[in-house]
């Protein structure tokens, strides 16, 4: 697999906030060539500034792609050498219509015609809600891909679809053409998974399952069988949403998981 090794730079947002030099040159230190951004208006400049210093490319960013100001974040994007933008999260009770998830559709197609103007690409991640919820008899990401501009591309979050109560392998698989970001994410997934609120649930309650998310290769979700089965995977994303361990030690271990895979 040829696959690039990121990190999705939310997984280190309390490091980042305090220092984001030392932070980028910390993620420099452990091997990775590449971040995926977040908060691109908060912090511009220090990418700016820090991925140039410490030599690590972006070639992804977390836009608000269905609610923000497309021309701001877009233009943020070039400028820190993004190619694609993707859109990192929806409320999960918008996937209980199909209706709402057309609508959604045609908000990144329209986006993907104004990132083409500037030669970037659009794609969208995904956490529960997606998968929970049915439509048509698929899962609401399903449903959602069949409605998308063909140049709108899929970065699969493996621990949310597993969460989400859907075969990661099977899911990843019937979608590859369109997979092109997986975020490497394990945990284990413990507890009555249906009955936990969802991601992003109004209560602002999280998931009993996120305190049990562990170095990848250490937990249920089936990684390495995920990543085979997309052949034309662009990027691998090591992520925590929560880590209860020394944090930059689950990263460095997340990433030997993908090295020893023949990853980069």
């Amino acid at each position: 697999m040829t696959a690039t090794i990121s990190l999705q730079l939310y997984t280190v947002r309390d490091s980042l906030a305090a220092d984001p030099d030392a932070t980028l040159g910390r993620i420099a230190q452990l091997g990775f060539t590449a971040v995926e951004l977040y908060g691109l208006e908060q912090y511009s400049d220090a990418y700016a500034t820090g991925l140039a210093a410490y030599g690590l490319a972006a070639p992804s960013a977390h836009v608000p792609l269905a609610t923000g100001e497309l021309e701001e974040s877009f233009a943020l994007a070039e400028k820190l050498g993004v190619h694609t933008v993707i859109e990192s999260f929806t409320p999960p009770t918008l996937w209980e219509s199909a209706d709402e998830i057309a609508r959604l559709a045609d908000r990144l197609n329209t986006a993907a015609d104004l990132a083409a103007s500037r030669g970037l690409r659009v794609g969208y991640h995904n956490h529960d809600g997606e998968i929970r919820n049915r439509v048509e008899g698929v899962t609401g990401l399903d449903h959602f891909a069949s409605l998308l501009d063909p140049r709108v591309v899929l970065e699969v979050d493996a621990y949310w679809v597993a969460a989400g109560g859907e075969d990661l392998v099977a899911f990843l698989a019937r979608n590859a053409d369109r997979v092109k970001f997986i975020h490497v994410k394990d945990g284990s997934l413990t507890g009555d998974l249906p009955n936990q609120v969802p991601a992003g649930h109004i209560s602002l309650e999280q998931p009993e399952h996120l305190s049990g998310q562990v170095p990848a290769g250490r937990g249920v979700v089936p990684l390495a069988a995920g990543l085979d089965a997309v052949p034309d995977l662009e990027f691998a994303v090591v992520e925590f949403d929560v880590y209860a361990g020394d944090l930059f030690s689950g990263i460095a271990e997340a990433r030997q998981f993908l090295v020893e895979r023949g990853l980069r």
